[in-house]
């Protein structure tokens, strides 16, 4: 830590422990059951591929057929490949195709056909580890020769029209015009879907849909302009909502670079149930762990629902479950974008110095993580001069305490979806403001026991004082009781529960062991 802050480091450790002990029983929970969306990305690895002719994917045809014969609760490795061996069927996508015709009938094999079945399904999901190996290793080569932004933090724009082949052109001219990381806002209501689109799109709803095709797509189009730029442009999607470990798997093999996964989003704000979305995210933090994906968290929408000063302390404990889930399920530090927002009311006194306050804090708290700093939205009032000081004021904040990704904020946020004229005024706001006081924070220090230092010291003690209680009472009640963005969100309710299993005697996941094998 930087000291600038003068925190005890033994409430400091005190919060870590905490941390773990409220969320070491989701973990547990993770850890013994699983998902129809766990089951369809270990398909994906495995192979399969494209949908049927009513645009329903293969891979949910597959886990359905399985289902509907054997259940959930072993997995559905074993009866898939248990089948292929049976049926002669070489190729996984025809076997797909075959059992939705109902030309396959599955079986929990046993003895031998179980040993040849775990052999062939640990082999076929391995290949696509491998695939996303080699992505990694391939972006590992790109950035070493091109580089990276000369500057932190990274500049991190938003395009979305709807349209995969009109954000493409925005994307690139985004890069051009100081850019270093796109984000494609995913489609309204895509966290919903329980199955992921294929092929490439152009009707999303204030967003494009999220699918492999329009992952391959524009990954291709960043690589274009990264080698005109001479710099690693990076590409952000989602993996959240029903589907979330698949779209983490989709990225590793698409070779996508940061991807939105906060650990309660989905619970929180699209009303998912808290098992499905604790079971899905820790898969799919394991799978960005092995891509070497960034993952961004979701604490600034917090800040959208409650206050941002009376509860600040509910994002520095959601930050640090969210560190706990990480780091258990392999991402190191440098792969974990804890999200915060600057998000207070302007006419609140001192809004200022309580959100230098809030993001040093934080910037102390994980030194070693790419925060996600986020622009204010919720304060926005159309009016588009105040909006954009407001988004020079964020922006002066993340420089003076080291932020490490900055999402530009648009002063037409609530208004419109920003024309290109806006983005390009928003991304003149952030360069002169990291050109002209990117090295503040080097001079930047509160005075001891001042305003900000006191504020800091605050926010800490209150997160703690939470997290005692949520280590007593449970995090999956703390949820259920409103804690976090006032949101009531009972384990037993909610979207996706019928897709949730307890793990019986046999359960294998040939994905779950290949991404936890410790290496010879």
């Amino acid at each position: 830590m930087s000291g600038k802050l003068d925190l005890d480091p033994g409430l400091v450790a005190r919060a870590r422990q905490l941390a773990r002990r409220a969320g070491q029983p989701v973990v547990d929970l993770a850890r013994s059951h699983t998902t129809v969306s766990v089951e369809r990305a270990v398909l994906r690895l495995a192979g399969v591929a494209g949908a049927d002719p009513d645009g329903i994917p293969w891979v949910n045809r597959l886990v359905d057929a399985v289902v509907a014969d054997v259940g959930l609760g072993q997995g559905v490795a074993l009866p898939v490949f248990d089948a292929m061996a049976r049926e002669q069927v070489a190729d996984v996508t025809l076997l797909a195709q075959q059992a939705a015709a109902g030309a396959v009938r599955f079986q929990r094999p046993a003895g031998r056909a179980a040993t040849a079945a775990r052999r062939a399904a640990l082999s076929a999901v391995r290949r696509g580890i491998r695939q996303v190996d080699r992505r990694r290793v391939e972006r590992e080569r790109l950035v070493k020769r091109l580089g990276d932004p000369p500057q932190r933090p990274w500049i991190y724009l938003i395009v979305a029209t709807g349209d995969i082949y009109e954000d493409i052109p925005q994307a690139q001219a985004a890069a051009r015009a100081g850019a270093d990381v796109i984000a494609v806002i995913r489609s309204t209501g895509q966290s919903l879907l329980d199955y992921v689109p294929e092929g490439a799109t152009r009707e999303g709803f204030a967003g494009t849909y999220a699918t492999q095709e329009n992952f391959r797509l524009m990954r291709a189009a960043l690589d274009e302009v990264s080698k005109e730029l001479g710099r690693y442009v990076r590409l952000t999607n989602y993996a959240s909502g029903l589907c979330m470990p698949e779209m983490a798997t989709l990225a590793g093999l698409e070779r996508l670079d940061m991807m939105l996964n906060d650990s309660m989003y989905g619970i929180l704000f699209r009303d998912i149930n808290p098992i499905r979305t604790f079971v899905d995210q820790r898969f799919s933090r394991q799978m960005h762990a092995r891509a070497g994906i960034i993952i961004n968290t979701g604490e600034d929408n917090y800040l959208t629902t409650a206050d941002a000063v009376d509860e600040a302390h509910t994002v520095t404990v959601s930050q640090l479950l969210n560190e706990f889930f990480a780091h258990e399920a392999g991402l190191p530090d440098a792969l974990l974008g804890l999200g915060h927002a600057f998000e207070i009311n302007p006419e609140v006194p001192q809004s200022l110095r309580l959100e230098l306050a809030h993001a040093l804090l934080a910037r102390e708290l994980f030194p070693d993580a790419p925060l996600k700093w986020m622009p204010p939205t919720k304060h926005m009032t159309g009016d588009v001069f105040r909006g954009n000081l407001l988004d020079g004021f964020f922006n002066l904040v993340g420089a003076m305490t080291g932020q490490g990704i900055l999402l530009v904020g648009m002063m037409t946020e609530a208004v419109v979806t920003p024309w290109l004229s806006d983005r390009d005024i928003a991304l003149q706001n952030v360069r002169y403001v990291l050109g002209a006081a990117g090295g503040l924070g080097e001079d930047f220090r509160p005075p001891p026991g001042g305003f900000i230092q006191q504020r800091a010291h605050q926010v800490l003690g209150e997160a703690v004082t939470l997290l005692e209680r949520i280590a007593d009472d449970t995090l999956l009640q703390a949820i259920a009781e409103g804690t976090f963005g006032i949101m009531k969100r009972p384990a037993d309710r909610g979207k996706g529960l019928e897709g949730v299993a307890a793990h019986e005697d046999g359960y294998f996941n040939p994905a779950t062991e290949l991404l936890e094998a410790v290496p010879a």
